[in-house]
């Protein structure tokens, strides 16, 4: 009884981690993704590990980790390189993230869920090189979407919650 109880999770895990693969939902859309986990993608040309996390690390504390504060610090820390983060060809996105998640020990998907400003994402100011150079673009966008490694952990860590 308790291999096919095993299986079962097995099968309904897989299962979760295939949907999970080929869609995301943005704003109640469906929006396709398999291609592009098909696709390599180019390395970031920001060296994400050497920044300085503490203006994250500093302000965003748990076990509240209160929005206001950790939103803010997000921002200040992530828009210098929005143009770089929203490159959907890089592994930017990811690499940030996990930094980040290394140096503050954060919740699954906290700053997806929590700093949210608008369809677009968070509004950031002008701060990027790139950015500066346009004399239109006042205030960029930056998107934040769970990863898909981010997803997988979550539900296998759920899934070894269950087998305890």
């Amino acid at each position: 009884m308790g291999r096919v109880k095993l299986v079962s999770r097995f099968t309904v895990l897989f299962l979760l981690l295939g949907v999970f693969a080929s869609t995301s939902i943005s704003d109640g859309s469906f929006i396709s993704t398999g291609r592009n986990l098909l696709q390599a993608k180019k390395a970031c040309p920001v060296n994400f590990e050497f920044l300085n996390y503490t203006i994250i690390t500093s302000r965003c504390k748990g076990p509240q980790y209160p929005p206001a504060q950790c939103c803010s610090a997000f921002k200040e820390f992530a828009c210098p390189y929005a143009e770089q983060i929203n490159d959907l060809t890089t592994d930017c996105a990811t690499t940030m993230f996990s930094y980040i998640n290394l140096y503050g020990s954060y919740p699954p998907g906290l700053f997806a869920s929590e700093c949210r400003e608008g369809k677009e994402g968070l509004a950031c100011p002008a701060l990027s090189p790139s950015a500066s150079e346009n004399d239109n673009a006042s205030v960029s966008q930056l998107t934040c979407n769970p990863s898909l490694l981010l997803m997988a952990t979550a539900a296998f860590l759920m899934f070894l919650f269950m087998l305890s």
